[in-house]
């Protein structure tokens, strides 16, 4: 077998600059649960309202990936992550200076195109440039981003929340910082060597491959992708229900779907509505928030340790199979109105098995299973999905929460999260240690 040579820090350097659109994605995913205590009271927010506030973000992701993929399938990864970088700063400053709900949920999905973009590509990006030894890994990184976005802000919103009335504007407008850095760290990213492929620009792919790897590596990787493009046309959003095509789709959605459908969201977003319905006071809400920060980013850390060692598979079971009966745990103690404490250790214990399982792996397995003929569009379709369903997860909770108690929903997510669990035991295949071509062959 060829040993192939890699430059490591090159590889770890761009895969970090493409995850900082992950940063942006964690930063408008925790802003909103700092910020809804006083947009509750700024905008008199029904629950039904608070939902669908929480919500249009989603919607936005789902235009964003959209143009995200029609926009890397035509000019390249690079053209789109920068676009993402610039609708997040401008509507950032357009939710800090709303001065009505209409126009600050016209910001926020804006908002939401821009995160949508960035959550698209920023993961399709780092699987395609790297080595299938360390793409688990790499592809994690964004996961970590995603992580250090939510810590951070939500540290951001602790420390505002003493700030009056306003606070919740400097809450969004410090967006703008992040989608800047992101901003000028993409311009110096080299385009994605498997588009160049696409676009018969040979000569610069195998430059940039050669740049990642050794001569060795370049010449073989070229050889793979020439031979994985031979015969594969661009395939149309609506042919990628053939049926060649839908075999490595269905399970892409499914994932993507599942990842949001297991509830571990709505404690992201909701945190302080679910710490409220045990009598925890507006700064333990908010401290809680914190604390779950804390936890995801040390267990995103493990996850990307493991996710090349242990795989995908084992990590995506014990994820699903654990969170059900977590979930019932939580419901239980929610129900029986136990001490906010008691129920912020269960939350931490959740928050810890998600970061290690369903969270960072669903976009590793999104981002490596589908060939690289259809990649952008299926990707775009997964990601979509997955929008689709943050949406409806975080627009119903609210109204759940005012009509059946904060503990039903845990219930239903219990349930999904052992019908998630067959799926993968039974579905899903590893893909550890393979090239995407290899995955593409036989997945």
């Amino acid at each position: 077998m060829i040993q192939h040579r890699f430059n490591a820090s090159y590889i770890i350097a761009i895969s970090f600059i493409s995850a900082l659109g992950g940063y942006l994605f964690g930063f408008d995913f925790a802003v909103i649960s700092g910020a809804l205590p006083f947009l509750r009271t700024t905008f008199s927010l029904t629950p039904a309202w608070e939902g669908i506030l929480t919500g249009s973000l989603a919607l936005g992701c789902i235009v964003g990936c959209l143009i995200a993929g029609s926009l890397a399938d035509r000019y390249g990864r690079r053209p789109g992550l920068m676009t993402a970088a610039i609708i997040f700063a401008l509507s950032s400053i357009g939710m800090a200076l709303s001065d009505s709900l209409k126009i600050f949920m016209t910001m926020r999905f804006a908002a939401g195109i821009g995160v949508g973009m960035a959550s698209m590509l920023s993961p399709m990006y780092i699987a395609e440039i790297s080595p299938a030894a360390v793409r688990g890994r790499n592809v994690a990184i964004n996961q970590l981003t995603i992580v250090i976005g939510i810590l951070i802000t939500n540290l951001v919103n602790y420390l505002l929340a003493d700030n009056g009335a306003n606070a919740w504007r400097w809450m969004f407008g410090l967006g703008v910082v992040p989608s800047l850095f992101f901003l000028i760290g993409v311009i110096w990213l080299p385009e994605s060597p498997r588009w160049l492929m696409q676009a018969n620009q040979h000569v610069k792919a195998r430059h940039i491959l050669a740049k990642i790897g050794n001569a060795d590596y370049a010449e073989h990787t070229v050889t793979d992708i020439k031979r994985s493009l031979q015969g594969a046309s661009t395939v149309s959003l609506a042919g990628l229900w053939s049926p060649a095509v839908r075999r490595f789709l269905i399970p892409g959605i499914i994932l993507a779907v599942f990842q949001q459908f297991c509830g571990m969201n709505v404690v992201f977003n909701y945190t302080s509505t679910i710490f409220e319905s045990v009598g925890a006071n507006l700064n333990q809400q908010l401290f809680e928030t914190v604390s779950i920060g804390v936890v995801n980013l040390v267990f995103t850390v493990l996850a990307m340790w493991q996710v090349d060692k242990m795989g995908r598979k084992p990590l995506m079971l014990a994820g699903a199979a654990g969170l059900s009966v977590l979930h019932i745990v939580l419901a239980l103690l929610l129900q029986n109105q136990a001490a906010a404490g008691i129920v912020s250790v269960f939350v931490l214990i959740a928050i810890s098995l998600y970061a290690t399982s369903l969270a960072p792996v669903t976009w590793v397995l999104i981002a490596e299973i589908f060939p690289n003929h259809i990649r952008a569009r299926a990707t775009t379709v997964a990601v979509v999905s997955l929008w689709a369903a943050y949406f409806v997860l975080v627009s119903t909770f609210p109204t759940l929460v005012s009509k059946l108690g904060a503990y039903v929903p845990f219930y239903i997510y219990a349930g999904i999260c052992l019908l998630g669990f067959l799926f993968i035991r039974f579905r899903i295949t590893e893909t550890k240690g393979k090239t995407l071509e290899e995955i593409s062959s036989y997945h």
